[in-house]
């Protein structure tokens, strides 16, 4: 192979380099000239055949050549990189003239804004807030609130029984209210302060999770609940409508709001008041709605809290802050604050 032959060679790689459409393809083609079977390695095997003096210069033509060969091959390699790079741009490209894409900001759910509501209400007027188990024990969840087995009032409050038993044996339960709370609470503040005339007043309220079975577009079988609980040596009913009063005015920004205590019966107090409302303005005027239950706290349910109930008297009452959420913002069906659906709940960031 003559000093012409390897020009040819040369341009006959270049051809194929450059006729290759592919990467693929491109190795194909390199293959055929710089592979072990290679035009430029057959070429190099020819030296040997060659006169001495020959050898030197007929080596560096065809290292000259491979040279060129390979530099051809590497630009190729670059025009193919450019072309995929550019054919990858161009089917992701970016509308840069196009609105921004914002990131969603969240916010509270509509029945969280209500429970800080309630919370920074009644801490206004002195009230704790407690917190306690959802897991409840037959004893507090019932007994303790003057309801004993087999009591009727029971089914007022189906709930939810777990698969696991107290120490005496008996089955634990999902809190059917936060009532249970209302014990808890007095038994370890008078664990604190001892019973007599020197101990403080309880007032506490006890927002939380409950559980019962009930579901309907008014229940759901998990719910909220607000429970409050007022003790001291002369809390009277008095006492009760005045405070339930001034946070029904405060919770829905009125004094256009007319409240009414109507006789009713539950077993851990005795009176016992249903609390309903009416708006002098608004969708809703005039109509009668039941916003909580409430009463003096029974004697066998204040002796359970480890008091005197000659000596220590006050108040209980309890609220759906669900209901409470539904009446403040219009909204008809309570299932839809559980739904988690974006375009109801973003209504209220």
């Amino acid at each position: 192979m003559v000093i012409n032959d390897l020009d040819a060679l040369v341009a006959s790689a270049e051809g194929a380099f450059a006729a290759a459409a592919t990467p693929a393809e491109l190795e194909n083609a390199k293959a055929r000239f710089l592979g072990k079977a290679g035009a430029v390695t057959e070429a190099m095997k020819g030296l040997a055949a060659l006169p001495v003096e020959q050898k030197k210069s007929r080596g560096a033509a065809i290292n000259q050549a491979k040279q060129r060969i390979e530099a051809a091959l590497q630009a190729r390699r670059d025009a193919l990189a450019r072309a995929e790079l550019q054919a990858q741009l161009r089917a992701e490209a970016l509308d840069v003239t196009l609105p921004g894409r914002k990131r969603g900001s969240g916010g509270l759910h509509p029945v969280s804004r209500t429970m800080m509501r309630i919370e920074a209400i009644f801490r206004s007027m002195g009230f704790d807030v407690a917190d306690g188990p959802e897991i409840e024990t037959d004893w507090y969840s019932f007994t303790a609130l003057n309801n004993p087995e087999n009591h009727p009032a029971r089914s007022m409050q189906d709930t939810f029984y777990v698969d696991l038993k107290d120490a005496e044996g008996r089955w634990l339960n999902l809190r059917p209210h936060t009532s249970p709370m209302q014990v808890r609470y007095a038994q370890a503040h008078a664990s604190r302060h001892g019973t007599g005339a020197e101990m403080p007043e309880i007032r506490v309220i006890a927002p939380g999770r409950t559980y019962r079975v009930d579901s309907d577009a008014t229940h759901s079988p998990m719910f909220h609940q607000c429970e409050g609980l007022w003790i001291g040596e002369n809390v009277s009913f008095k006492d009760l409508k005045f405070v339930f009063s001034d946070f029904l005015r405060r919770f829905f920004e009125t004094d256009d709001l007319e409240v009414r205590f109507r006789p009713s019966y539950f077993p851990f107090t005795e009176p016992s008041a249903e609390i309903d409302i009416a708006f002098g303005h608004g969708p809703l005027q005039g109509r009668w709605l039941e916003v909580a239950g409430s009463g003096q706290v029974h004697p066998n349910v204040v002796r359970n809290y480890g008091l005197d109930p000659q000596t220590h008297i006050g108040f209980a009452f309890g609220m759906g802050p669900d209901r409470l959420t539904m009446l403040r913002y219009g909204v008809g069906d309570l299932r839809q604050f559980f739904d988690g659906d974006l375009r109801f709940l973003s209504q209220f960031r």
